[in-house]
């Protein structure tokens, strides 16, 4: 089995709360983070959380950490969601990624009579209420950060135990929050889905962008239609987007035309997203500050084992091995 983990930029919120408490994060929680790794294990996590509860001694402790939780926090993925038109498009950026940020027990979209359902189960084990009440109170406090708005929660269910405070909980989602059910849920209004981001920003991904327009302009010449499907493909990528039928929507053609296009340039549509997306991987892999993780969602993959296996195809070596031979070469 897998083991649950969360991502550094998300445990990095801790950190961040105990500075806001006038103290010392490593004199709290010991040994600082390792900014090279992308992932803390679950049971780290776990006993950070618990190191902080000890030394505070006051209910809700979980709410309290989420009000400090930004697009930051979730890395590259928040990021790309700060790029979004609406709510509905960031959590779906979010929750197609989740375990690039958050991976324990996955989630599952459920559209109801009572509203939007998000679900977590127990499959993967049951991290704890401190662990799962961060998690929850974190992604509805990004959600409203991200729309600008204090909208509430219809419920809230927790597997946990119903803890000695309840009132700061129903503050805090402005709804109804039940303890020990059989499944973790966040039950919102439909129309939450349709509201604007405040801080959508696509000018945040520009470095990536940039990036990527160096490395197009550096490789070998391609005709003029061949380019433009290349550079089309680029945000594309960063989107999951990785099909014929989007490149085809977005140069207003039929997938059947484009295709026979592609023939006749003497190339597929997989000849194209495979060398397009091999260009890119290396372009980032010799940026020291993108770790595998983040670099795999730039590609557009869910998960890094998807890009390390497609990067071996292409090139003989895992990712990790191609950095290290073009150590001498990366930015640092």
């Amino acid at each position: 089995m897998t083991e649950n983990r969360v991502a550094s930029s998300y445990v990095r919120l801790l950190y961040e709360y105990i500075e806001r408490q006038g103290r010392d994060p490593v004199d709290v929680l010991g040994e600082p983070l390792d900014e090279s790794a992308h992932f803390v294990p679950m049971a780290r996590w776990q006993t950070m959380l618990a190191r902080v509860d000890a030394l505070e001694r006051r209910p809700a402790l979980a709410l309290r950490i989420a009000e400090g939780i930004g697009a930051r926090h979730f890395g590259v993925v928040g990021y790309a969601a700060l790029a979004c038109g609406n709510l509905a498009e960031a959590l779906q950026r979010l929750e197609r990624f989740h375990a690039s940020v958050y991976d324990a027990n996955p989630a599952t979209v459920h559209y109801g009579p009572e509203g939007v359902s998000i679900e977590w189960g127990v499959a993967r084990g049951r991290p704890g209420a401190l662990v799962d009440e961060t998690a929850i109170a974190a992604l509805v406090q990004l959600a409203r950060d991200l729309t600008g708005r204090f909208w509430p929660v219809r419920r809230v269910s927790f597997v946990n135990p119903v803890p000695m405070w309840t009132q700061p909980y129903e503050d805090f989602f402005g709804g109804e929050v039940c303890f020990e059910e059989d499944a973790t849920r966040l039950v919102f209004d439909p129309q939450v889905l349709a509201l604007p981001l405040r801080k959508s920003d696509p000018a945040l991904l520009t470095l990536l962008d940039h990036q990527a327009e160096q490395l197009l302009a550096e490789t070998a010449a391609v005709p003029p239609v061949v380019d433009a499907w290349r550079r089309t493909l680029v945000p594309l990528i960063r989107e999951g987007q990785t099909s014929l039928a989007a490149l085809a929507e977005a140069h207003h053609m039929s997938p059947r035309t484009l295709q026979r296009r592609l023939a006749e340039q003497g190339t597929s549509f997989q000849g194209l997203l495979d060398q397009t997306r091999r260009h890119l991987a290396e372009r980032h892999l010799r940026d020291a500050q993108l770790d595998l993780a983040e670099i795999a969602l730039i590609l557009g993959y869910s998960e890094q084992s998807a890009f390390t296996r497609a990067f071996r195809a292409w090139t003989g070596l895992a990712p990790a091995q191609w950095r290290r031979q073009h150590a001498p070469t990366l930015r640092r």
